[in-house]
């Protein structure tokens, strides 16, 4: 199929990583269904490319919207290529004697439910279609839990981790691949929830969007006979182990 005539959801889109992963899809000639809680914003996406979008917002932990998502996405485009989850939340008061549970309720709802809803509900139609790309947009978080991401939101991109790597193996044999992608730093607007503000320095010397975007490019443009599992991307001076 010519790519301009494939389909990619990307959650999260109206700002940070998803922002940029959507504007690097439509670049590469997908159309793009940009999908997040914030209409303005979402526009504010679509408007920085002019072409190839459609504006969904909604709240992608809410079961009945995401179904309703991917119903009117399949009548109007006929199918779904790519699949990117990369909505995401945290909260300032992070560790697990403080964080409240409101906080940790709606951190799981976005996080984890919503990549689990929107997965859940595209898995038919690429059934269907025998073939499509999933993409998780994790975190090294979901990798090794550490104090800096607090322990709900440590807690979501694990199951983000285990929800990607069991759906990658359960629907392998359908042509449907599965990519868990684990940014470290990235300078989005989920910095400001940090309990220790960061410097302008920081942010200028870690992960940028784009950056991550591009690791998203490399795994939907791979052929159909070969899967990036796992993708670890992390800035220069920013030790993984």
């Amino acid at each position: 199929m010519n790519v301009s005539n494939r389909i990619a959801i990307v959650t999260g889109a109206g700002s940070g990583i998803g922002a940029a992963i959507a504007q690097h899809l439509a670049a590469a000639n997908y159309h793009v269904v940009v999908v997040g809680r914030r209409e303005s914003a979402l526009r504010e996406t679509a408007a920085a490319a002019s072409q190839n979008f459609s504006v969904r917002p909604l709240d992608v932990g809410e079961r009945d919207a995401v179904e309703r998502l991917i119903e009117s996405v399949v009548a109007e485009h006929g199918r779904i290529d790519v699949l990117v989850n990369s909505a995401g939340t945290n909260t300032v008061d992070r560790a697990a004697a403080n964080v409240p549970l409101d906080e940790w309720n709606r951190i799981l709802h976005v996080n984890a439910t919503g990549a689990f809803n929107c997965i859940q509900c595209v898995i038919p139609q690429m059934r269907q279609q025998s073939g499509g790309t999933i993409i998780n947009i994790s975190s090294v978080a979901g990798r090794r839990a550490i104090s800096l991401g607090g322990v709900a939101y440590n807690a979501s991109k694990f199951a983000m981790t285990a929800l990607g790597t069991t759906v990658g193996e359960e629907e392998k044999e359908n042509g449907i691949r599965v990519t868990n992608i684990y940014p470290g730093e990235v300078e989005t607007p989920i910095l400001d929830a940090r309990p220790v503000p960061v410097s302008a320095e920081h942010r200028a010397r870690i992960l940028q969007p784009e950056d991550v975007a591009q690791a998203v490019l490399l795994a939907c443009s791979l052929p159909s006979r070969a899967r990036i599992s796992e993708l670890v991307i992390v800035p220069t001076t920013q030790s993984f182990v």
